[in-house]
Order: C-alpha cells, then structure tokens, then sequence
C-alpha cells in the first residue's frame, strides 16, 4: 500500500506499482501486454483525483484476484462523490476518470463506514500457460 499527501508522491507510487506488476506473467506477443502501463496511468490519475478533491491521506492498494487486479485508491471524504467531469481540450486536467474508464475494465466506487471512499479500476491477468 502507498500512502500519499501530495502529488510530488506519485513518483514514488508509479516506480513501486510499476516494479511490482512488472514480475506478473506479461508477455510482448500478448494482447495485454499493455495493461502493465494502462495500471500505472490510471492510479497515477485516480491518485491524483483523490489527493485534489478528497480528504488526506490518499492510499493506494493493488488487490489480485484469480482473473483480475484491482487498484483501489482510497480517500477520505465518503460524501464527494467521483465524478467525470465535461473537460475541453484546453484543460490540463478533469479526465482522470475518463482515462480510467477507457483503459481498464471496469471503475467504480463505494464508501465505508470508517469514512473512507474508495475508487477502483479493475484490470486482466494473463496466468502462465500450463504447458511452460
């Protein structure tokens, strides 16, 4: 888990997001061999969001399942909820959650009881062939 306060930190969470995933079965010849770097840009885009527009401490977790990895990036103010904004092409921001959505397969949210929102984007896993 990363935990960030502000957006000079997202240097350090790219490198350390990018090491880890960089040890999963990836391969150049896979059709998902982009989703190492989609990971990457989407927390470095939902971590931002959060530390703009949420409640301080930003965290970022990277959960696996069987079939999928979930960046989960947690804030805490449950009551903004996220929300894609209409940016135009001279904003240099508002598209964090536009990315996320293009890049991965699926984004959402929820919020707990400690006071925490949580934003996720899920991504593919390829597994190793049995044969190898």
């Amino acid at each position: 888990m990363w935990t960030l306060h502000t957006p000079d930190e997202l240097r350090r969470l790219r490198a350390g997001l990018g090491e880890i995933i960089a040890d999963a079965p990836w391969t150049d010849e896979d059709e998902l061999a982009d989703v190492p770097e989609r990971m990457v840009l989407v927390a470095s885009e939902l971590a931002t969001n959060a530390i703009r527009h949420g409640q301080p401490p930003t965290e970022v977790r990277l959960l696996r399942t069987e079939e999928q990895f979930v960046l989960d990036v947690i804030d805490h103010d449950p009551e903004t909820p996220p929300e894609p904004t209409e940016a135009d092409d001279f904003d240099s921001g508002g598209r964090g959650l536009h990315i996320a959505q293009r890049l991965s397969l699926d984004v959402g949210w929820y919020t707990t009881d400690n006071m925490s929102k949580h934003v996720w984007a899920s991504f593919p896993i390829t597994e190793p062939s049995a044969a190898g």
